[in-house]
């Protein structure tokens, strides 16, 4: 019986390592894009942004589901065990969840500018949004990488 209690634990373990694995890759993805996006300064109606807009837009509501959907939900799901890692994620999902509602925003007002009719207005708007995001970005890997630390099991502070 321990033998299979110890083969469960290495593959809740395994999976928990491989939901990080995906977490890391779409938010290093997300903010490639967000690179090149904030490279296109200063935005302007006549500027070309449709193309890396909306795979920004794309990359960013990919990476935001891959944490809650993956990791969060796991996590939620008491699939992981570990009552370190739990209590992180309990700490620090209220501020994922409002992180989470600035991208779904952002996305909201930005995934279709180029179909608009309020193109001129939203591209006045990009830079200060695209700064505000940032932000959040910030915020939400703070918080994220308290989590990540916890699963691969350093201290947190």
């Amino acid at each position: 019986m321990v033998a299979v209690n110890s083969h469960t634990e290495e593959d809740r373990r395994s999976a928990s390592t491989e939901k990080l694995a995906t977490l890391v890759q779409t938010r290093t993805a997300t903010l490639s894009k967000y690179t090149s996006l904030a490279g296109q300064r200063p935005f302007s109606e006549q500027a070309d942004l449709s193309n890396v807009l909306r795979e920004f837009c794309e990359t960013l509501i990919d990476y935001t589901a891959s944490a809650h959907f993956q990791l969060y939900r796991y996590i939620a799901e008491k699939m992981e065990r570990r009552t370190a890692v739990r209590e992180i994620a309990s700490q620090v999902y209220p501020h994922i969840i409002k992180t989470t509602d600035t991208i779904l925003n952002f996305n909201d007002k930005y995934e279709n500018i180029m179909s608009c009719n309020k193109r001129n207005e939203l591209c006045k708007t990009l830079d200060e949004d695209l700064s505000h995001l940032g932000e959040a970005l910030a915020e939400r890997i703070h918080f994220e990488d308290q989590v990540i630390s916890a699963i691969a099991g350093e201290v947190v502070h």
